[in-house]
C-alpha cells in the first residue's frame, strides 16, 4: 500500500505555498460558480480544491484507497464535493491498478506505461511493487450520475486514451497528462478528442500554469509538438476547448 511518507511528500508537493493562488488563477478560465468539474486521477485533491475555492462543484475519482480517504476527511465536509473511489476505464467492472509505495503518484492500470518507463531515463528508481483490483466506471457513467462536467481533468498514468474512450459528449473544456516516455497514448488522445469536435488546443509542461503556445493550435501540430519534445520534458497537460478563449494566454 502507498506509504505514509510518500503521501506526506504529496501534500508538500502540492499544498505548497503560493500553489493554490496559482492553481486558482489558472482553473478560473475554465470554470466558475456553480458550474461542474471533474478530477480524475485525483490524487491528493488539490485540483479539487482549487475548483471548490471558485465556487465550482468537484467530482474527485481516486482509485487508491488510503488516497480517497485522505481526500475524504479534507474535502468532504465542503459544500459541492463528491468522491467517487474507482478507476476511470472504457467500460464498466474491474482492473488492476499498480501501485508505487514509495511515488503514489504514479500509481497505473496501464501496462504499457510500466513497461515504457522501466529502463527509461529519469524513471529508473521506480518500482510498482503492489496490485489492487478494483471497480471501473466511465465518464459517461459519471456524467450521468452527476452532472456533465463544465471541466474534465484527466491524469492516470498512461490511461488517459482508455479513459477518454469512455467519454462521448464532449465537455466544454478539458485537460489530460502526457508523457514523452508515451507519446503514441497522446496522439490517441487527440484523435479522440478532434472526433468529438475539439479543434482548439494548447499545453503546459510539467506542473507549470503557463501556456506553451501563443494561441491555440489544432489537433495534429499539437501532436507534432509533442513528438518533438526533448525526453527530459517529461510530462504535461494538453488542453482542449469548444471556446478557444479559453486556451489564450
Amino acid at each position: 500500500m502507498t506509504t505514509l511518507s510518500a503521501i506526506r511528500h504529496s501534500l508538500r508537493t502540492y499544498y505548497g505555498p503560493g500553489r493554490a493562488a496559482a492553481l486558482d488563477a489558472f482553473h478560473a478560465r475554465f470554470l466558475g460558480p456553480g458550474e461542474l468539474g471533474f478530477d480524475i486521477g485525483s490524487h491528493v485533491g488539490d485540483r479539487s480544491a482549487s475548483f471548490l475555492r471558485l465556487g465550482a462543484r468537484a467530482l474527485a475519482v481516486e482509485p487508491q484507497p488510503r488516497l480517497a480517504r485522505l481526500i475524504r476527511l479534507m474535502l468532504g465536509r465542503s459544500p459541492g464535493f463528491t468522491l467517487v473511489s474507482a478507476l476511470v476505464g472504457s467500460e464498466p467492472g474491474t482492473a488492476t491498478l499498480r501501485v508505487n509505495s514509495r511515488n503514489p503518484t504514479v500509481a497505473s492500470a496501464s501496462p504499457d506505461f510500466i513497461a515504457a518507463a522501466e529502463g527509461a531515463e529519469g524513471w529508473e528508481d521506480q518500482v510498482w511493487d503492489t496490485e489492487l483490483t478494483l471497480p471501473v466506471t466511465t465518464l459517461d457513467a459519471l456524467a450521468a450520475q452527476h452532472g456533465a462536467p463544465d471541466f474534465l481533468k484527466i491524469d492516470v498514468e498512461g490511461y488517459e486514451a482508455v479513459a477518454l474512450s469512455g467519454l462521448t459528449q464532449a465537455p466544454r473544456s478539458l485537460s489530460f497528462e502526457f508523457t514523452t516516455i508515451q507519446r503514441d497514448v497522446a496522439a490517441q488522445c487527440l484523435a479522440k478528442l478532434a472526433a468529438l469536435g475539439y479543434r482548439h488546443f494548447n499545453a503546459c509542461l510539467g506542473e507549470g500554469m503557463s501556456f506553451a503556445h501563443p494561441a491555440p493550435i489544432p489537433a495534429e501540430p499539437m501532436a507534432a509538438w509533442i513528438a518533438a519534445l526533448p525526453h527530459a520534458a517529461n510530462s504535461g497537460d494538453v488542453y482542449a476547448s469548444l471556446e478557444p478563449a479559453r486556451l489564450t494566454p
